[in-house]
């Protein structure tokens, strides 16, 4: 058996939503073998606890569009891991920490990927570093992927904050 069709759409709406907010190491895996109250699980890391929460947000609008809403949302409270329930998919954001340490990718190894668009997985192969190295046990050893961060940091100043210059 394999992850419906509706499933699949589902799994990479949700994907490309939490793209959208910078989330990393993003995949989807088909759970349809192994669990039968669920085809896809859709995982996904973020920095902060104000990001889990803005890649949430994007989710949820993203599927609200195609006609999805959440039969159940956990763990928003603490934002460290925010588990959305689509029935068809379940949607697992968490905290970079959260993610290492649960290391959920090693629990579904055995489970096939769902194929994500290359701007979901910016071009890296099939499973994301960081979840390949928590497979292997070895989550803590994966240098975080260049985000374009520091020339980010580069080219903002106050004068963003205030709204530009003579605010």
């Amino acid at each position: 058996m394999t992850a419906t069709d509706r499933a699949r759409e589902l799994a990479i709406a949700a994907a490309q939503a939490a793209s959208d907010k910078v989330a990393d190491d993003i995949v989807a895996y088909d759970v349809s073998d192994v669990f039968v109250i669920t085809d896809a699980f859709v995982l996904a890391s973020a920095n902060s606890d104000r990001q889990v929460r803005a890649i949430v947000d994007g989710i949820e609008e993203r599927l609200l569009e195609i006609g999805a809403k959440p039969a159940r949302r956990e763990g928003e409270q603490e934002g460290r891991w925010v588990l959305l329930d689509y029935i068809d998919i379940v949607v697992h954001v968490q905290h970079a920490e959260e993610r290492t340490y649960y290391s959920l990718e090693r629990l579904w190894k055995d489970c096939p990927l769902i194929e994500l668009p290359e701007s979901v997985t910016n071009g890296r192969s099939e499973r994301p570093a960081g979840a390949a190295a928590a497979v292997a046990g070895q989550a803590e050893d994966v240098a975080p992927e260049d985000d374009g961060a520091e020339e980010f940091d580069e080219e903002f100043d106050a004068d963003d904050l205030a709204g530009g210059p003579g605010a």
